[in-house]
């Protein structure tokens, strides 16, 4: 009888069910506030349905120049103009992703916490924070005026300046997560800062850093498509003329050539980087979530 009371009185308690009451009034407020912005916004929800009718005969007018034999013309005028502009736009990509590689390295070793001095850690955090929240169409603004004009010289530097915030501060953090072991030893043994720069930290980080440049690269094919549309040279500002006369053949062309093209490139990039990251013991999926981040 004593053993049963005992087991009773200690017998775990079980925890209340959590309310729902919060998840509730959040979905509530959710609601509201997408039916609020779809009420402001002044679209009228009555063409909606139009998407299906429209919609479909804007797409058999841009396919229409897919079907059409590629070497009559102007269809071959179409196909070259198509890929004369992708060809740019990847070279604006390669371009700005050197250069943002190249000037994110010193950066991210002055971001980094084991390398640099606290003070010059919060000033470059903050310089690459700000180049991180500026989209490159501003850096291309900025750089198409004054400087450069109209073109892909101007596009491929915005892509570049705009990359060197995500990759500084992602080549600090690798920096950060290095083995301090080999650190140690290079400093017990007496070998000069730049040589413990170069073959402990910056040899640990290298696969990662390269992998997070691939990935930048395949980023920046897009972006370029982008900053063509302001004129910065590249496929976009092909479609953005093709849009202004509603050249639907030809748009249907340079949307497949830009789908087509981007997706051998992100194939072809993964490949590359999962080879590279393969053999240094870093995961894939890890690089991916690191740059999705930023």
């Amino acid at each position: 009888m004593s053993t049963a009371s005992t087991a009773s009185e200690t017998r775990t308690v079980r925890p209340e069910e959590p309310g729902k009451a919060r998840a509730t009034i959040g979905a509530i407020v959710l609601v509201i506030l997408v039916v609020a912005g779809g009420y402001l916004s002044n679209a009228d929800w009555g063409k909606l349905p139009d998407i299906f009718t429209e919609g479909g005969r804007y797409f058999s007018l841009m396919l229409k120049g897919l079907v059409q034999n590629p070497f009559s013309e102007p269809y071959s005028e179409y196909w070259s103009a198509a890929l004369g502009g992708m060809l740019e736009s990847i070279s604006m990509a390669w371009i700005g992703t050197m250069i943002g590689a190249v000037l994110s390295i010193p950066m991210g070793f002055l971001a980094a916490r084991n390398v640099s001095h606290p003070v010059v850690v919060q000033v470059t955090r903050v310089i690459l924070n700000a180049i991180r929240t500026l989209p490159e169409l501003v850096f291309a603004i900025i750089l198409l005026l004054p400087i450069f004009g109209f073109g892909p010289n101007a596009g491929a530097l915005a892509l570049g300046v705009g990359a060197v915030g995500t990759l500084g501060k992602l080549t600090a953090e690798a920096l950060e997560g290095i083995d301090p072991g080999p650190v140690e030893a290079a400093r017990a043994s007496g070998a000069p800062g730049s040589a413990i720069l170069r073959w402990t930290y910056w040899s640990q980080v290298l696969p990662e850093v390269l992998a997070f440049w691939l990935y930048r690269f395949e980023i920046n094919i897009r972006a370029s498509a982008i900053l063509g549309i302001i004129g910065a040279g590249g496929i976009g500002s092909v479609l953005s003329q093709a849009f202004r006369y509603r050249e639907w053949d030809f748009i249907g062309i340079l949307l497949f050539v830009i789908i087509v093209v981007t997706v051998l490139v992100d194939a072809v990039s993964g490949a590359v980087r999962h080879r590279i990251i393969a053999g240094s013991g870093v995961s894939d999926a890890k690089v991916e979530q690191d740059a999705a981040t930023l």
